[in-house]
């Protein structure tokens, strides 16, 4: 269960280190939060031990919750309204897979629920932290600390080898070097990437380019992971090895949002949910046969 904080400070990432270093998960790394980012509400106070508990099922429940959620992009010809009113509530630890047709608003939805674009109305609420109401530094330390981000071109530095691209998030970490390269490492071995570390990314197939954009995404072990088309580039045999560590990853306890056009991935997730002209059109197996995927 996810504790009452709003964000995981750089001030105490020597703890959660030692924490993850032990075994520990994303829950366990979220319990050392600073508490100078909390919320000066009554839901922060410390509750009694019966209502605290029925606290933590209800923000678990709602780990994600979208409310209204609205997006309109202003340039020199019309408006374009790219969300419109999307209510939406994940649970902790699913596998969500957003659908829809180019231009339905997946991509603007997943900026959004990453604190990377302002929403025009609305509010987006990750483990209880209302992502919009955080002033700028704040919002950099939430992404850092609390997001994974994927991306279908890979993002990767060309010039960086595997490890030194891996061990990027981690620069405005106060902990030694040794311990930067250490942990860039051992995210490297779970995904399979080991021998391939001091590799620059030309050097790397598709599929291992994948890999290290994923790494790079654990490697501040992020409770959530926000992937844009991350098997958009990939044949249908790196697809399959791609998406199992996917579901390995989401076994362990990490909460995946995942945008696709790929229908044969769907089966990856707990839930999928097709946008439609920027609102929440259903979900599946709802879907009307005819709905566009």
């Amino acid at each position: 269960m996810s504790t009452h904080v709003t964000a995981r400070g750089d001030d105490q990432t020597a703890a959660r280190t030692a924490e993850a270093g032990e075994g520990g998960g994303t829950a366990a790394a979220r319990e050392t939060a600073s508490p100078e980012l909390s919320p000066a509400t009554p839901e922060t106070a410390a509750p009694e031990p019966a209502s605290g508990s029925a606290a933590e099922a209800e923000r678990a429940a709602r780990f994600v919750d979208v409310r209204g959620l609205e997006k309109t992009f202003s340039g020199d010809g019309a408006p374009v309204l790219a969300l419109r009113g999307l209510d939406l509530q994940v649970a902790e630890g699913t596998f969500l897979g957003v659908m829809g047709q180019s231009g339905s608003g997946k991509s603007t939805f997943l900026a959004m629920l990453g604190g990377l674009t302002h929403p025009s109305g609305g509010s987006v609420s990750v483990d209880g932290i209302d992502l919009y109401a955080l002033p700028g530094e704040r919002l950099a330390d939430f992404r850092r600390e609390y997001l994974g981000f994927v991306f279908q071109s890979f993002n990767l530095v060309p010039y960086l080898t595997a490890l030194e691209n891996v061990m990027l998030p981690l620069a405005v970490k106060r902990m030694p070097s040794a311990e930067k390269r250490e942990r860039a490492l051992g995210v490297l071995e779970r995904v399979g990437l080991t021998a391939r570390a001091g590799h620059l990314p030309g050097k790397l197939s598709g599929g291992e380019q994948e890999r290290v954009a994923i790494a790079r995404a654990l490697v501040n072990e992020p409770p959530l992971i926000l992937a844009d088309e991350p098997t958009g580039a990939l044949d249908s045999e790196t697809t399959v090895e791609i998406m199992d560590l996917f579901a390995t990853l989401n076994r362990e306890g990490i909460t995946i949002v995942m945008v696709t056009h790929n229908p044969e991935i769907q089966s990856y997730f707990d839930r999928t949910i097709v946008l439609r002209d920027g609102r929440l059109d259903c979900e599946l197996p709802a879907c009307a046969a005819e709905t566009p995927l």
